[in-house]
């Protein structure tokens, strides 16, 4: 029974990308809200995008209902909005950038493309969005910090940042960066020390962060708040060249959950831009979702059915 659910869910993802939205196949395995509770459609997203400069569409890094909603949502806003759109990815990592355009511009192989540019062992996930903005000439830009330089500032400081190359720091944000205070902090701290139960819910009624997610996480404060800036300022380098961009940022909803991390560090590197925050989470009460105690993640909430199969344990 599960590799025939597998497989539908395969064929499902792979197939809808040119159905359209309000005959969509995959709607029994999502509900979307808006903050205030009320129930609305991918769609009314893309509507309410036009106020907005820059999307972050938080996704657990496994979930391929979320995966082909971004598609969607990429898709719906390149029709809506046209060559103003613009992909922005956690999944890539700065210095990948010159390999991920010369991809794009079709002047190496996607083989020399993927080896080079280090892509995430489930980049299957993330390639219908890559060929689809190929396909279209929509620019996509890569925005994280290498691990590299997380781990240094998880073993040594963040002053150990300062001994990098000139050549070195031009692939992460400029230093010195903010790092978390306050909530957001707290938070880090709560999650690093893996006290909530995983998959389940902390104390206080928080969604707990995804196991496969936590698996992805830096183990400091620092080191998370250099993904957080570094993909902030990457984002706020699109408007050096295009103004009037609309910005599709991608990353786990750790960084962008309750208008933390991204969103705290777009406030210093994008002044004046409109950020709208998306969060994607998987709950087994799907038919009967408790909105309360979700209401402070995002300005809209996606629900996802966490039976269909993961894309990665």
């Amino acid at each position: 029974m599960r590799k025939i659910i597998l497989g539908c869910s395969i064929l499902l993802i792979s197939t809808a990308f040119s159905i359209k939205l309000d005959n969509d196949p995959a709607a029994k395995y999502y509900k979307v809200y808006s903050k205030q509770g009320k129930e609305v459609t991918l769609d009314s997203i893309v509507n309410a995008f036009k106020g907005y400069d820059i999307v972050l569409f938080g996704e657990e890094h496994n979930d391929s209902i979320a995966h082909y909603l971004q598609m969607r949502f990429l898709e719906k806003s390149y029709e809506k909005y046209g060559q103003s759109v613009v992909l922005s990815m956690e999944m890539f990592e700065r210095e990948s950038q010159p390999i991920l355009d010369e991809y794009l511009n079709g002047y190496i192989k996607e083989s020399h493309f993927k080896k080079d540019a280090k892509v995430w062992s489930n980049y299957k996930d993330y390639r219908p969005m890559v060929e689809f903005s190929k396909a279209k000439g929509i620019k996509v830009v890569a925005t994280n910090g290498a691990m590299r330089y997380a781990s240094i500032s998880n073993r040594k400081g963040v002053q150990e940042l300062e001994k990098l190359s000139p050549e070195a720091k031009r692939w992460i944000a400029p230093l010195p960066f903010d790092t978390a205070t306050g909530k957001y902090y707290e938070k880090l701290r709560e999650i690093m020390g893996y006290n909530m139960a995983q998959g389940g819910h902390d104390e206080k009624g928080k969604a707990a962060t995804a196991p496969a997610m936590q698996n992805m996480m830096p183990k400091s404060l620092s080191g998370q708040s250099l993904w957080d800036a570094t993909m902030a300022y990457s984002i706020s380098t699109v408007y050096k060249k295009t103004r009037d961009a609309k910005v599709i940022h991608l990353n786990g909803r750790f960084h962008s959950d309750e208008y933390f991390g991204v969103y705290q560090q777009l406030q210093k590197y994008a002044k004046g831009k409109k950020v709208l925050v998306i969060s994607t989470v998987s709950d087994q009460a799907l038919d009967s979702i408790d909105f309360k105690q979700y209401n402070t993640l995002a300005d809209y909430v996606v629900f996802t059915d966490p039976s269909i199969p993961k894309t990665f344990k």
